[in-house]
């Protein structure tokens, strides 16, 4: 069993920045990819960024430019750092890992960027 625990989601003016975390436990054997997916009312959930075990990243092109994702791997951790955020980046944001075939996902933090 794989848990993911998502911190760092919040209130902030367009413009601002916010800093997303989340936090691997339990039994992972390996990570293929790590990163965050996003969900607004009323759409489907979308990628927002990975970061595979080679280091090599994949964005959204809506986000590209102004939000990074990392990891340490040594805490089984990945970062989304979010700048210049937008009112349409408001969304649930849900952390996702991949470890062989299947997928682990997170419980969602809130994101609402005020305009």
């Amino acid at each position: 069993q794989v848990q993911l625990v998502e911190s760092g989601g919040g209130l902030v003016q367009a413009g601002g920045s916010l800093r997303l975390s989340c936090a691997a436990s339990g039994s992972i054997r390996s990570i293929s990819a790590m990163g965050w997916y996003r969900q607004a009312p009323g759409n489907q959930r979308e990628l927002v960024a990975l970061i595979f075990s080679s280091g090599t990243t994949n964005y959204a092109d809506s986000v590209k430019g102004r939000f990074t994702v990392s990891r340490d791997n040594a805490k089984n951790t990945v970062f989304l750092q979010m700048n210049s955020l937008k009112p349409e980046d408001t969304a649930v944001y849900y952390c996702y890992l991949l470890s062989g075939l299947t997928n682990y996902w997170g419980q969602g933090t809130q994101v609402t960027v005020s305009s």
